[in-house]
């Protein structure tokens, strides 16, 4: 039960109070650090793809996905947005998300999985909410679209 409304509580502060932090790319490298380089990300990202395979709030968001491109796209854009030494090279969140009408649900949902794969990599609470507080100015391009 912690785990469901740390999850709930975190996804709410991030989602909400933090929606603009991430306009900007990171001053440093230390979130890029702190999750473990490229092979902590790409960690995360695996184990992430894994939980949506499981959750059948939104696996079927994900049916006609291309997957290994998905978890390519996701590892770029979380050691972009991380400080990392990469490159994102696909397409925007408003793009890639056009007529798919995701709900607050279906992204809270993921938010919850993402936080849960970290969890499962033992990252520190600090450490999630600074990936979290990065992702979060998204959101707008991703629901209701």
């Amino acid at each position: 039960m912690y785990r469901e409304l740390r999850a709930t509580a975190c996804a709410a502060l991030v989602l909400i109070g933090m929606a603009g932090c991430a306009s900007q790319p990171p001053e440093s490298d230390s979130l890029y650090q702190a999750l473990g380089e490229q092979a902590g990300i790409n960690r995360v990202v695996e184990a992430l793809l894994y939980r949506i395979a499981d959750d059948v709030r939104i696996a079927h968001h994900f049916a006609d996905t291309d997957i290994a491109r998905l978890q390519e796209k996701l590892q770029e854009q979380f050691c972009v947005e991380a400080g990392g030494p990469c490159e994102y090279t696909g397409d925007s969140m408003a793009d890639v998300h056009a007529g798919f009408d995701l709900t607050e649900a279906d992204f809270n949902a993921l938010v919850e999985d993402l936080i849960a794969a970290m969890e499962a990599e033992r990252l520190p609470v600090t450490v999630q909410n600074r990936l979290l507080q990065r992702l979060a100015p998204m959101r707008a391009d991703i629901i209701y679209r």
